[in-house]
């Protein structure tokens, strides 16, 4: 190892680290120690992109199952459930009350802003408690995931940039892919899902959100970037000054558009999966530290939802955040220790820096939450999909060897998963950052 990584030893008090050493030999004496070998131990992910309540098959109990048991320690949770979005403050109540009495794992909420004269409610809402807001430059459903059109986004990015809170997109052009969708007349090809959402679109919705936040002095976070391209023009952004991160997921770090012939719906996701060139576009753009955040964008759909036989009924999204972790770290690994450096960062520190959740989570620094997972490396094991906690009982990378594992997760000082005993964290022990 290089002088970044060392062996040594997380002493935690409570919830709390108390030190970091890379010492052996002190007294323990009134101490229990875990002892984890040759294995990697990191602070704990930070999963700035899931999905619990679209569907209400999952759930925020399941959800933190998962992420537990994936060295998931914190996530930020999507405002467009299935019952309504998290557009006002009696909504968000519930929504904490739910996170409270349900979850495993620690969570952050985001709000989203209503069409139409939403934005003037953004201060109550930041007051009342989300970490940041999230809105769609594409119309998914005009109930739980509305499109906020250009004029409208102008006043959005200006209300929440007086919250001081981070506004997040969906950043596909909606008039594009609207008329290719409309133009795609065999369903039954799975690659008409891929030809209704060209490069283009997502670049041109990139470029949109990142011209109105520069003009509005916003902080903008651009979700689940697909391409090469909308990386580079998210640099230049960042190069001129605006306040500007953004993602991708560990599905464009893996997959290309090819396998959809023979996983089909169930690599179904917006934006849709590109070239091999992009693919390896991407890391090498995380390899550079050039890409600030992965998060999983986590979908549990039932897989009835995803196994249809015309492509464009299939619901959009994949489970990840139980497998976010090792799919990641263990190609990153493959790639070389400074890239799995890279990709570690991207997955820990900036998630929780973008969301104001740095002071507790993120690193392993003393006086933060003792949240750590542990990854070991492992060329033979398999993800098996049916030894996930997710209730959607499936994953698009069943059968994947990603080169490792989560082996062991503490969440605030409390051991909540191990491969030994599964996962021990009650539901309810995670709090509502």
């Amino acid at each position: 190892m290089d002088g970044t990584w060392q062996r040594g030893e997380v002493w935690v008090d409570g919830e709390r680290i108390a030190r970091v050493t890379t010492t052996s030999g002190e007294d323990r004496s009134g101490a229990s120690r875990l002892d984890v070998g040759p294995a990697y131990v990191l602070p704990g992910i930070v999963d700035a992109h899931v999905h619990s309540l679209s569907h209400g098959h999952e759930g925020i109990a399941a959800a933190t199952r998962s992420a537990a048991a994936g060295g998931v320690t914190t996530i930020v949770e999507m405002p467009f459930d299935a019952t309504g979005p998290i557009n006002d403050v009696g909504r968000l109540r519930a929504k904490q009350e739910l996170a409270n009495d349900e979850a495993h794992v620690d969570v952050a909420l985001l709000g989203t802003i209503e069409p139409r004269g939403g934005w003037r409610r953004a201060a109550e809402l930041a007051q009342a408690g989300v970490c940041g807001f999230k809105v769609s430059l594409f119309d998914t459903d005009p109930f739980r995931f509305p499109r906020i059109d250009d004029r409208d986004l102008i006043n959005v990015m200006a209300a929440v940039g007086d919250t001081g809170r981070t506004l997040c997109a969906h950043v596909e052009n909606n008039e594009v892919v609207k008329a290719l969708l409309a133009e795609e007349a065999d369903a039954t090809d799975v690659q008409a899902h891929t030809r209704s959402r060209p490069p283009v679109a997502e670049t041109l919705g990139v470029l949109t959100a990142m011209e109105i936040a520069a003009t509005t002095g916003a902080a903008l976070h651009l979700c689940h970037l697909s391409l090469p391209r909308s990386v580079d023009l998210a640099l230049w952004y960042r190069g001129q000054g605006a306040d500007l991160t953004f993602e991708t997921c560990p599905h464009y770090l893996t997959f290309t558009s090819a396998d959809l012939e023979t996983r089909r719906g169930r690599l179904k996701i917006n934006p849709p999966l590109r070239e091999g060139a992009d693919r390896e576009g991407l890391w090498a753009r995380i390899a550079a530290g050039d890409v600030p955040v992965i998060s999983s964008d986590h979908a549990p759909w039932p897989a009835a939802l995803k196994d249809q036989r015309r492509i464009f009924d299939n619901h959009s999204g994949a489970p990840g955040v139980e497998t976010i972790a090792a799919v990641t770290l263990g190609q990153a690994l493959a790639r070389g220790l400074d890239v799995f450096t890279r990709a570690l960062e991207a997955l820990t520190v900036a998630p929780a820096r973008r969301y104001g959740l740095e002071r507790r989570k993120g690193s392993l620094e003393v006086g933060k939450d003792a949240d750590i997972a542990v990854f070991t490396p492992d060329p033979d094991v398999a993800i098996d999909e049916t030894r996930l906690h997710s209730n959607a009982g499936w994953s698009p990378y069943d059968g994947l060897r990603p080169g490792g594992r989560i082996t062991h997760t503490l969440a605030r000082g409390e051991l909540v998963w191990s491969t030994t005993a599964g996962v021990t964290a009650a539901a309810g022990r995670g709090t509502v950052l």
